[in-house]
C-alpha cells in the first residue's frame, strides 16, 4: 500500500516561495511594527501623567523621581523583560513636568531610535521619529 507524500524538492520549492514573499511583504510592514510597538511608549507615558497629576494633587508639584509616583517602569529587552521602551523624567517644577520614552532598539535598522515625551497638558509627542 502506497502512502502519499510530498518528496524533498517540492517541500524545498514551496519555502523559498514563502521566503520570497516574504522579503517582499516585509518592508511594507515596517511602519506598522514600528506603530504598534510605539503604543507601548504613548500609554506608558498616559501613566506617568496621570500618575503625576494626582502627586500633584497631594503635594502641590510635580515629582522628578517614578518611584514617588509610584511609577515602575518594565523591564526593557535589554533586562531580560519585554519593554522596548525606557522611561525617565527630565525635569519637574511645582507647575510643569516633561517625561521622555526613548527606544532601547532601532525598529528599522537606520540607526535612529523612536523619542516620545508628555508633559503637563497630557498629550504624548512623538520627537524622533523611527
Amino acid at each position: 500500500m502506497k502512502v502519499a507524500g510530498y518528496n524533498l524538492q517540492e517541500v524545498l520549492v514551496v519555502l523559498v516561495i514563502i521566503g520570497i514573499l516574504l522579503l517582499l511583504a516585509l518592508p511594507n510592514l515596517m511602519p506598522l511594527i514600528s506603530k504598534a510597538k510605539s503604543t507601548e511608549a504613548q500609554l506608558q507615558l498616559n501613566h506617568i501623567y496621570n500618575s503625576q497629576t494626582t502627586y500633584r494633587y497631594m503635594y502641590s508639584k510635580y515629582s522628578l523621581d517614578l518611584s514617588e509616583i509610584d511609577f515602575e517602569a518594565p523591564k526593557t529587552v535589554n533586562e531580560g523583560g519585554r519593554a522596548v521602551y525606557r522611561y525617565e523624567i527630565l525635569s519637574a517644577t511645582n507647575n510643569s513636568f516633561k517625561a521622555r520614552a526613548t527606544a532601547v532598539e532601532d525598529f528599522d535598522g537606520d540607526g535612529i531610535f523612536n523619542v516620545w515625551e508628555i508633559d503637563e497638558n497630557g498629550a504624548p509627542k512623538q520627537i524622533v521619529k523611527d
